[in-house]
């Protein structure tokens, strides 16, 4: 099933479900207010939404035109949100760039950050901040939300916790990344609010691209009108979800609604560093990647990083070219308080 939040003047929004051609929703709010509630109540819960949703497929309940626009990211706000690092050609990249090595634990201990959960932006919502000058970039990603994952979680145990998938741009501020790094204390300020798509879907919606820990499909990343990335969320990724998920309940049970990311997804060429779509290969999922390659190559970096008026967007089709989550489309401005 699809589920959405339409936005409803309230902070959690109210829950529909989704038509499989994301033309249409019914709403599901008589039965759960919120997604969060649903995720609270999962196993009572989901059999409900799962009835709603075929009698939806076969127009035995009201429906209305679904608008992206009219969407909350699935999860306005949650308890939770860690973003991984599952593709580490990216991260070599990053380290390669600014000639550092990158340690050999990379390959087998996942990275992982906990962002700002407290206030996502909406999917077609735009992506505002004060300064161009701090780097703004995109990072195109994959992230599940899980049930409960008790703390030590096995592999199979993280993996049984998956619920829904979605896209996420995992908005990141480059200028304010490196001085934030030497302080030793992480991420803060270089990480603002993420958007996420608008439709989060269980995992049998994706069908034999879902393999219970990844999902190989090309995530389709334009700029400007123009494509940039079509790299393969199921090739080169490192660290699967489940991995991930048990990483992030080594030392503390992750509650239900908890997001966990992918990390910007990357992808190699030949065993090197990857190419432009218009140079026939795979692009980027985010600025900062082109930019070190540019750097590894030419000495410098020479694409600019995001301004006022750019436009991003994210998006994953099925086999048969149809939208699964739906866009996330965000134009930059400038913010006013």
């Amino acid at each position: 099933m699809r589920l959405a939040t339409l936005k409803d003047g309230t902070r959690d929004g109210k829950l529909v479900v989704v038509s499989r051609d994301l033309t249409r929703f019914t709403d599901a709010s008589f039965l759960v207010p919120t997604l969060q509630a649903a995720l609270d109540d999962w196993s009572r819960i989901a059999p409900h939404l799962a009835t709603i949703a075929e009698s939806l497929e076969n127009n035995a309940v009201p429906s209305d035109r679904f608008h992206e626009h009219d969407a909350h990211s699935p999860l306005p706000r949650a308890y939770q949100w860690a973003d991984g690092s599952a593709y580490v050609n990216h991260v070599e990249l990053v380290r390669k760039a600014r000639g550092a090595e990158m340690p050999a634990s990379f390959w087998t201990d996942p990275l992982i950050y906990q962002g700002g959960s407290d206030a996502f932006i909406a999917p077609r919502d735009p992506i505002r901040m004060t300064d161009e000058e701090f780097g703004i970039d995109m990072e195109a990603e994959v992230a599940v939300i899980v049930d409960d994952v008790p703390m030590g979680a096995d592999l199979d145990e993280a993996r049984a916790a998956i619920r829904l998938v979605m896209l996420v741009n995992d908005v990141t501020l480059r200028s304010l990344t490196a001085p934030e790094l030497a302080k030793g204390f992480g991420f803060f300020q270089s990480k603002p609010s993420s958007a996420f798509s608008p439709v989060a879907v269980t995992p049998d919606e994706l069908g034999d691209a879902w393999d219970g820990g990844k999902v190989s499909l090309p995530l389709l990343v334009d700029l400007n009108g123009k494509p940039f990335g079509r790299a393969d969320a199921g090739v080169d990724m490192t660290f699967d979800f489940p991995a991930l998920i048990a990483h992030a309940a080594k030392t503390r049970p992750l509650a239900a609604g908890t997001i966990i990311g992918s990390g910007t997804v990357s992808n190699k060429l030949d065993d090197g560093p990857g190419k432009p779509v218009s140079a026939g290969g795979a692009g980027y999922s985010c600025i900062a990647e082109l930019r070190m390659i540019e750097t590894i190559q030419a000495g410098a970096p020479k694409t600019p990083f995001l301004r006022f008026g750019d436009t991003v967007r994210i998006e994953m089709k099925d086999r048969t070219g149809h939208s699964i989550f739906g866009a996330i489309e965000q134009k930059v401005e400038e913010y006013a308080r």
